[in-house]
């Protein structure tokens, strides 16, 4: 009998990637005759522009694209993302094969002097990258002063600790991934900081057509995450957006009812738009992932209709003048 053939797991090579690439490796080993893993680190545009904004970036997908090209070109098998970092629309050929039980999908605020969000003073100095976070932040707390924040996330908590900011938002997920949980002071409400699409789940992608990869990757699904991204994800792409919209978004329930709540805020805070929505299921039959896609196509209808595409293209006109 042949030896199986090695799975080559494609990642960036951040802390934070390489957690979860390790993590997805010890998933697949503890399968029954699982093939040996390998792990090819790969660099993004994303890990190359640190210099600048990643809304001044042109095109979208800074951390996924070139993981992508090496998945169709063969030079890697298995491809980890976080999840709310991959288009909507996945490249041609690469299927989501599997997306994995999530963790906490909220934004956390780590402060210097150990004050809430509420707390902190006039004119706090809160980094971020993200301009979701800064308009729901303007939206919060309108005299804060919003500072740009890139670097992976012991790098970002380093800059809060030497004194670069009174405080800084991350991603839960990743804070606890990384075991630096001590370090948070206040987990913000998702309905005050809805979260980004996705935000705390791992997607695995492989080629559409390698089945003899998809076979290992399927266990790896988790029903109730596929269920609460797939309506997430169907929202977003029908609003097209991207990390450059000021868009939150989190479904929360079960396979038998999900409900979806979503918002659009303006950058300057001085505007929000909210849809929600649910989806049970119909005699005991269990949601499909069709009825969650016609879930979040319905909310951002619902979005739509109350003004979202003309704050989008506001926001998009201002930034465009904005950009350098």
């Amino acid at each position: 009998m042949s030896a199986l053939r090695a799975l080559r797991i494609g990642t960036r090579s951040s802390k934070l990637a390489l957690w979860q690439a390790h993590h997805v490796e010890s998933l697949l080993r503890a399968q029954p005759g699982a093939p040996p893993v390998e792990l090819v680190h790969i660099k993004t545009e994303g890990d190359a522009k640190t210099d600048v904004p990643l809304w001044q970036v042109g095109g979208r997908a800074f951390f996924t694209k070139e993981i992508d090209r090496a998945l169709l070109e063969g030079t890697v098998d298995v491809a980890v993302h976080s999840l709310k970092d991959l288009a909507t629309t996945i490249e041609p050929g690469i299927a989501l094969a599997a997306t994995l039980a999530r963790e906490d999908p909220r934004d956390a605020l780590l402060s210097r002097s150990g004050a809430t969000l509420a707390q902190l003073p006039r004119g706090a100095r809160v980094g971020t990258s993200s301009l979701r976070r800064r308009a729901f932040l303007a939206r919060a707390r309108p005299d804060a002063m919003l500072l740009e924040l890139r670097g992976n996330v012991p790098t970002r908590v380093e800059r809060l600790r030497a004194g670069d900011y009174d405080a800084i938002i991350l991603a839960a997920a990743g804070v606890k991934r990384l075991e630096l949980e001590k370090h948070v002071t206040e987990y913000l409400s998702p309905e005050a900081f809805p979260p980004a699409v996705s935000q705390g789940v791992i997607g695995v992608c492989a080629r559409a057509g390698d089945e003899a990869t998809l076979r290992w990757l399927a266990p790896l699904d988790d029903r109730k995450a596929r269920l609460a991204v797939s309506a997430e994800r169907a929202l977003l792409s029908r609003i097209e957006g991207g990390c450059q919209v000021p868009l939150g978004a989190l479904a929360k329930g079960d396979e038998r009812s999900l409900v979806l709540t979503a918002c659009v805020c303006a950058l300057d805070g001085s505007q929000a738009l909210s849809a929600r929505g649910v989806a049970a299921e119909v005699a005991g039959g269990g949601l499909s992932v069709e009825d969650v896609t016609a879930l979040g196509e319905r909310v951002a209808d619902e979005l739509l209709a109350r003004g979202a595409a003309r704050l989008i293209a506001r926001e998009r006109a201002a930034l465009a003048v904005e950009a350098p």
